[in-house]
């Protein structure tokens, strides 16, 4: 199994910024899509940004569109999640994931869960004055 780790998380206000960071043991991120999922407290857990195994490609759900952006740096092996304009809304523990299928997958990724089956253990974020 894949295994991802996640960091960055914690306590931010309303209006703030964080950048979480999904690294890699024992793999080169760079040959997978990843995608960015979060869950909230008494909800589903839902996708919320991924990037092909290019960089070149992305896709964000509307909740965030214009407020996060997804990269990579192959460099670190590293995905990260810069979040900014945080609203009490986006509080939850987000999640970086990858599997088979997205493995040298180049164009569109999607936020469908089912097509991930590699997922690190979470990272909160709190959005709150």
């Amino acid at each position: 199994q894949l295994q991802l780790v996640e960091s960055g998380g914690g306590l931010v206000q309303p209006g703030g910024s964080l950048r979480l960071s999904c690294a890699a043991s024992g793999f080169r991120l760079d040959y997978y899509a990843i995608g960015w999922f979060r869950q909230a407290p008494g909800k589903e857990r839902e996708g919320v940004s991924c990037i092909d195994s290019s960089g070149g490609g992305t896709n964000y759900a509307d909740s965030v569109k214009g407020r996060f952006t997804i990269s990579r740096d192959n460099a670190k092996n590293t995905v990260y999640l810069h979040m900014n304009s945080l609203k009490p809304e986006d509080t939850a523990v987000y999640y970086c994931t990858t599997g088979a299928s997205q493995l040298r997958l180049i164009g569109l990724c999607m936020l469908s869960q089912n097509r991930y089956d590699s997922w690190g253990q979470g990272t909160q974020v709190t959005v709150s004055s």
